[in-house]
């Protein structure tokens, strides 16, 4: 071998072996520093609800984990691209992450990030946009957390019919009818469809005769949703008796159009919201909107928190409630002006 060539082989050689050992110093660095880093990624951080859900997913873990350790968590948020989400999964994988907690941007394309867990032996919890039942069954280090849509729009509509039913003033225009609007999620969210389907359903069971007006997108955003009902009063003015929002962020987008159009407190149409944000449970104190149904995040954050734990630690995963094997489900309540301030002052 020349010379030339066995320098050009030395080199490489010396390339490579730095190459490993700077990456075994990587994965030592993160085993040496005496704390455990967890990824949280989710779909949007306009959404009010999961900001509120992380900064108790925060607290828990504090309230859990021992003196000994820290839990850095490191979150990314997606701003509504899949593509960008499943990078951004790799990164918090490369970045040493033992835990992933994943809100999907499209819960019917997970593949990417289940395959990259996998691979890497980095379980994942899901929350709050449920993963298709095979998706999750792929591997056994894929858990889920969040709440009922069913139940949460059901609960909406005994909200809307109670209301109706006990108040003369509901039915305005006297015809028998109640004229309302849908402010929905997504276009094809499970939550959404099942939410606006389960909403129309218990106001037929209580026989509350119904007549829609219009079903708009507002892609669970305050100001979308205030465009949207800009529109629909101008289209439909004082027809609009009801106004089911999918969260609360809609519901006051369309509490905020209404003020921004000058309507009277006594003009404005009954609203109803889905969350208990703290924003949604203020406006219902203020009777601002009519009611809301509770999202139980201070649970969800507990049950997160409690797995995120258990597999960091292999310590406690039979003190959490699963359901339907590796699933935790949170109950909805729903929120009047008599109980909001309940829940907005239980953990002030």
């Amino acid at each position: 071998m020349s010379t030339k060539r066995a320098w050009i082989w030395t080199v490489a050689v010396l390339a490579a072996a730095c190459s490993l050992t700077l990456c075994g110093c990587k994965k030592k660095q993160t085993e040496d520093t005496g704390k455990n880093y967890i990824g949280v990624a989710y779909y949007n951080q306009s959404d009010t609800f999961l900001n509120e859900l992380l900064d108790c997913f925060r607290s828990q873990l504090k309230d859990i984990q021992g003196g000994d350790t820290e839990t850095v968590v490191m979150v990314r948020d997606a701003a509504g691209s899949q593509r960008t989400q499943d990078d951004q999964v790799k990164e918090l994988i490369d970045a040493g992450c033992d835990v992933l907690c994943v809100n999907l941007v499209d819960r019917a394309d997970p593949s990417e990030i289940i395959d990259l867990a996998r691979e890497n032996e980095v379980p994942i919890i899901f929350f709050n946009r449920e993963p298709v039942a095979e998706d999750l069954m792929q591997w056994d280090g894929l858990y889920y957390v969040g709440a009922d849509a069913e139940q949460s729009g059901y609960m909406q509509g005994e909200l809307a019919a109670d209301m109706i039913q006990s108040n003369s003033q509901a039915d305005g225009n006297r015809d028998g009818k109640i004229q309302y609007v849908v402010l929905e999620g997504e276009v094809g969210h499970q939550d959404a469809i099942i939410r606006t389907e389960a909403v129309v359903e218990a106001l037929a069971d209580r026989e509350i005769e119904l007549e829609k007006l219009s079903y708009q997108i507002a892609n669970w955003n305050r100001a979308q949703a205030e465009n949207r009902m800009e529109q629909l009063i101008g289209q439909y003015g004082n027809q609009i008796e009801l106004i089911l929002a999918n969260n609360d962020d809609m519901a006051l987008g369309a509490l905020d159009a209404y003020e921004k159009l000058n309507y009277t407190e006594a003009a404005v149409p009954a609203i109803f919201g889905i969350d208990g944000t703290e924003a949604g449970l203020k406006a219902v104190v203020n009777a601002r909107l009519a009611g809301t149904v509770y999202n139980d995040k201070e649970g969800q954050a507990r049950a997160m928190a409690q797995i995120a734990m258990a597999l960091l630690t292999g310590k406690g995963m039979e003190e959490v409630e699963f359901e339907s094997e590796r699933c935790v489900y949170l109950p909805y309540q729903k929120i009047t002006a008599e109980n909001a301030e309940d829940f907005l002052y239980q953990n002030q």
